[in-house]
Parts: structure tokens; sequence; C-alpha cells
């Protein structure tokens, strides 16, 4: 069972039918919408600020999302794929967002809705992602546009991981 802690009187809440594995870590005041996944070696850490999660979001191996004390919440919208080893601290990310793998988002940024942030890219401190954008590099920076087949492919991984999850349900 994933280690779910309250810290300072919140406890996290969530949504209908989602899954967390067994070494998720889920803290504080989080909120999660309905199916939403937490995967291997996550951590959701609302300890010193809020974190709202959205409906068919989901949080894969190793990643991390916290938020900055007194300063920043952290927000993700719906169908949101927040991919391995992420980083994801006091921003907005809007709906229908894939955050790449090993990717940093930090505080402040919004990330608009249908935009990618490429895997490696550092989204910096308070920069604004433009919806249906491609960013990558360090600093992030526009690439392109994202495609008609790219937008498919981000709700297409949302709804993905709750496929995937349900293959740990059957098991169980």
């Amino acid at each position: 069972m994933a280690l779910i802690k309250s810290v300072r009187g919140k406890t996290p809440i969530f949504g209908e039918q989602g899954w967390l594995a067994e070494n998720a870590t889920i803290v504080g005041d989080v909120e999660f919408g309905s199916h939403c996944t937490v995967w291997f070696n996550a951590v959701v850490r609302g300890d010193v600020n809020s974190i709202r999660i959205g409906h068919h979001s989901n949080v894969q191996d190793g990643a991390v999302i916290h938020c900055t004390y007194q300063r920043h919440a952290t927000i993700i919208g719906n169908y949101v794929s927040i991919a391995h080893n992420a980083i994801v601290h006091g921003c907005t990310i809007e709906d229908h967002v894939l955050i790449g793998m090993g990717s940093i988002v930090m505080d402040g940024a919004v990330i608009g809705t249908g935009a990618i942030i490429a895997a490696g890219a550092i989204v910096t401190q308070g920069t604004k992602v433009p919806p249906g954008t491609i960013y990558a590099g360090n600093p992030a920076k526009f690439l392109k546009n994202v495609s008609t087949e790219l937008k498919e492919a981000i709700d297409r991984t949302a709804n993905n991981y709750i496929t995937y999850s349900g293959w740990f349900k059957e098991d169980n």
C-alpha cells in the first residue's frame, strides 16, 4: 500500500477509481480527481502548500511534485501526464499537457493547455508556456507548435495509464 501521510492536519484526498503504486508517497494537502494514477517511487508532497490534480492525470515512476512554502501551490489539470523522473514544483499545468521524462518545471511557471514540455527540458521560474506549443532545452524555449497527431497522443497517454493501472488491479 502507498505511503499516505497527514501533515499539519491535512490528509490527501483521492478521487474515484484511481490507483497508487505500493511505494508511491502522497503527503499532506493533496487532492486528486477521478481516474488518477501515481506510479512507483513517485512523490506528491503537499506539506508546505497545496497540490491539486485534476481527473485522468498520472504521475509516473520517480516523478516528484512539490510546492513552495507560502508562495506557490501546485495546480495540475485534467488529462496531464507527468512522465518518469520529472520534477513539478510550485507551478500551474493546465489541461491536456505532457511533461516529458526528466524535465523540470519551476515555481510560478504556467504550462498552457495542450502544451508539451520535452524530455529533459528545464522550464525556469515564472516562464509562461503558451497553449499548444512544445518547449525544449535548458532553459526551455519554444520549439514548435503541437501537431494534431501529438494532441491526440497527449490524451492517449493519459488514458493508457488508466489502462496500465488496471493490469495491476487484476493481478492483486
